[in-house]
This record gives structure tokens, sequence and C-alpha cells, in this order.
């Protein structure tokens, strides 16, 4: 009778997985096809009306002007996408997409580790390849992104993935690309709670918490210079930082923070910079090229912090540092960031209406990560050897209004478009009569 009922709690369990489990990932490619008639949106700036694009064993054999370019179409599919739009996969910057699935459910909560160093900890093997919320990334467009811890001083490391997998494994494209840095703060507010003035004020603490950041950098540099009797796997972590084969990712809003941290950053002999947040980037542009710093932007959709700030303070940012001829991505962090990173494409419209070309507004989510996150040679653009991650929009994809997706691909996989978010849509479309 127990065995029975552990069965019985067992198939019930089994079920219940399987039913909210994500769709099974595409199969690999098996038969060329081309895709014909669409403008394609390069990533790089470049487009080309009516044209031809081929993929051949998850890559991008041929791509050019329909009129000018040979096609057999013997042994191929052929999809007509005349009158549509042809775009590299979108890429999220920062993004924490598949370590939670449900914020007051702690068991699914793999954001951050205890403790304040944790430079050794990686983000990649807590990533939930089946998240639904994943799933419903890609009828957007969104098909890679950054998986990366949060908390403490030193959060972790991050790392790249694409989104129809069955697994970490499968998902991973780039492990272990960076190291990520909350750098101190120096502006506090007061704790309301407690009675004191909730207003900013300067934090007394800042010189004590850089300093000791310093010194944990030099002591990671003594330990891997010296003799290593006994592992310290945190020290080991940084040294990607130091040969320049890891990046080093800094969380800093204010100019001063963000100085600071590319001053600090400099000093420790970390050539690979980039400010993640960078509210004040703007302020300081010409100090971020001159050091050769990237900026993942925070996100676009958020009201101005301070009482002088222009109300569209936001939205111009982007404009401002490209430029400024820095390389900018845009990224989603924030309040319900897992969600919204879905809007990627529609914060990259946004500063199209304050002053950036759509084409410009493209490379913030295509070819500009790629090339932060050291993964363009395969990704980011659409160009001949390059994987075959992109999708078909009937029309612009940074548009909320006119982005629906026909088709998507990664590494020329055909993906199923269906979600959780799809199918209620369709449900309630047929109960109040509403046209698909």
């Amino acid at each position: 009778m127990k065995n029975s009922n552990k069965i019985n709690i067992i198939l019930f369990m089994l079920c219940i997985t399987l039913s909210y489990a994500q769709q099974t990932p595409a199969p690999e490619q098996t038969k060329d096809f081309a895709i014909i008639g669409a403008t394609a949106h390069i990533g790089n700036g470049t487009v080309i009306e009516n044209s031809i694009i081929v993929v051949s064993n998850g890559k991008i054999s041929t791509i050019g002007p329909e009129a000018s370019t040979p096609l057999t179409r013997q042994a191929m599919d052929v999809i007509d996408a005349k009158g549509k739009h042809v775009y590299p996969g979108f890429i999220v910057s920062n993004g924490t997409l598949g370590l939670v699935e449900v914020d007051a459910v702690k068991a699914s909560d793999d954001l951050s580790e205890l403790g304040t160093y944790n430079p050794h900890i990686r983000s990649i093997i807590a990533y939930n390849a089946e998240s639904k919320i994943v799933e419903s990334m890609r009828p957007n467009g969104v098909l890679l992104g950054h998986v990366v811890p949060r908390g403490g001083r030193i959060s972790g490391t991050s790392s790249i993935v694409q989104y129809d997998a069955w697994n970490w494994e499968d998902a991973a494209i780039k492990t272990d690309d960076g190291i990520h840095i909350n750098w101190p703060s120096t502006f506090s507010r007061g704790r309301w709670w407690l009675g004191e003035d909730p207003g900013l004020k300067p934090n007394k603490n800042y010189p004590k918490q850089v300093k000791e950041l310093s010194d944990y950098f030099t002591e990671a540099k003594s330990y891997n210079l010296g003799p290593k009797n006994e592992r310290h796997l945190p020290f080991e972590a940084l040294i990607g930082l130091f040969d320049g084969s890891k990046r080093l990712y800094l969380n800093a809003d204010d100019e001063k923070s963000i100085t600071d941290a590319v001053n600090f950053a400099k000093a420790q002999g970390v050539s690979n910079i980039t400010i993640v947040g960078g509210y004040q980037a703007g302020n300081i542009a010409s100090f971020l090229k001159q050091n050769d710093v990237s900026v993942f932007l925070r996100r676009v959709h958020t009201r101005p912090e301070l009482e002088d700030d222009d109300y569209d303070y936001t939205f111009k940012q982007a404009k401002k540092l490209v430029d400024a001829g820095i390389l900018v991505s845009l990224e989603p962090s924030g309040q319900m960031e897992r969600m919204n990173s879905r809007n990627l494409p529609f914060y990259a419209g946004t500063t199209v209406a304050h002053g950036l070309t759509k084409e410009q507004a493209l490379q913030l989510i295509t070819q500009n990560p790629a090339k932060i996150m050291g993964i363009d040679n395969m990704y980011g653009t659409l160009e001949v050897g390059k994987s075959a991650t992109l999708f078909i929009s009937e029309g612009d994809a940074l548009d909320m209004r006119t982005n629906k997706l026909t088709h998507a691909f990664i590494d020329g996989r055909n993906l199923s478009l269906e979600t959780h978010q799809t199918e209620l849509w369709k449900r309630y479309s047929e109960k109040y009569g509403i046209e698909n």
C-alpha cells in the first residue's frame, strides 16, 4: 500500500513537471533552406532590400540581394518572406533569465550566493533551460542572453546562452566570460523607517569599501604569482581579469563611481572593462572613450533619478554615448527584470524616437553586445560563415505594434514560437471573438 502511494505521488509530480516544462528543443537542421525577398537588417548598420539568405548546417552560407545572388533551389526549402524583415537574434545583456522562476518561491531562486566576495561562483550551472520565462522571449526575437549573478561586492562569473536547449550544457555558447563587481556607492539614502532623512547623502564608508576591494585584488595577485600550497578558488577565478581572458563588469551609476571604478580597474592591470548601469555615463563619455570602456546601459524605460534630470533623461543616454563613439548595449536589470527582458527590442525602439537611427538602435541589441561578450565571431550579425541565429518579422522588430514573428532560428534550428502567453492569447481570443 505504501509503495502504491509512493508510485502515485511520483506519477502525479511527473505529470505536473511535464505539463509545465518548456517545449522540446528544436532538432538540428538537416536540410538547407533559403529566405527570399525579405528586407535583411544585417546588424552592423547595413540593410539589404529583397535579399536572399541561404542556411546550411546551421550557418549562413549565402546572403545578398536577390537580383544578383544565384540560387539553386534543388534539395532546398524556400521561405517566401517578401514584404517581411529578417534580423539577427536579439541578445540580452546583464540578464538573469533562467536563474529565478517565481520570485515568491525560494526554491526556484538561484540569483545570488551568500558572502561578499564570490568571483568563483559560476552562474551558468544554476541556469534553468526549461524556464517558462525563457521560453516567452522567443516570440519577440530575443534568442540569446547573458546569465549574470547578483549580490555581494563580487557577484561571480557570467556566461552566454541560447534560449532553446535541454540543459545548461546545451545552452552554453560561452562560459565564464567575465566577473561582475558591484562598485561601492558614493551616496546613500537615509533610512526613513528609522526617522532618518530619506534624501541622498555622502556614503561615509566609501573610502573603506574601495580599499577593501583593492586589498582583495592585491591578495589575489600575490596568490596567483606565488606557490599554491593550498587552493583558493576565489583568487584563482580572478586570473582571467589580469591576463585579459575575462571581462570585468563594473556596476556603477554616478560620475564619481564610474570614474573611480575605471581608474581602479586600470590600476589593477585589467584591460577589458564594461560599465553596467551607467546612469550618468553620458556625462563622462569622453573619459570612457579615452579608456576604451564599453557600457551596458540601464533599462531605457525607467524614470529619471535626480530632480534636475530631464523627464526624458534615460531615453537620450544611448544617443549621447553612441555619438561619443562608445560601444553600447542595452540591459534590462531592475524591477521585474526577467519578464522585462522580452521588451528589449522596444527599449531599442525608444532610442530611435530620441535620436538614433533604426539601424544604430538595432546594433545596441545585436552586434554591440556580441562584441562586448566576445561572441561576435559567430553571433550578432547576418554574415556568411556565422550562425544562422535569426528571425523573420512581419514588420519593424523595434515596434511593439508590428513585431510579429513568423519564423525564428537558433543555429539553423527552426524554433517553436508557442508559449504559455500565446496559448492564453488564443484561448481568450476565441472567447471574446477577437481575430488573431
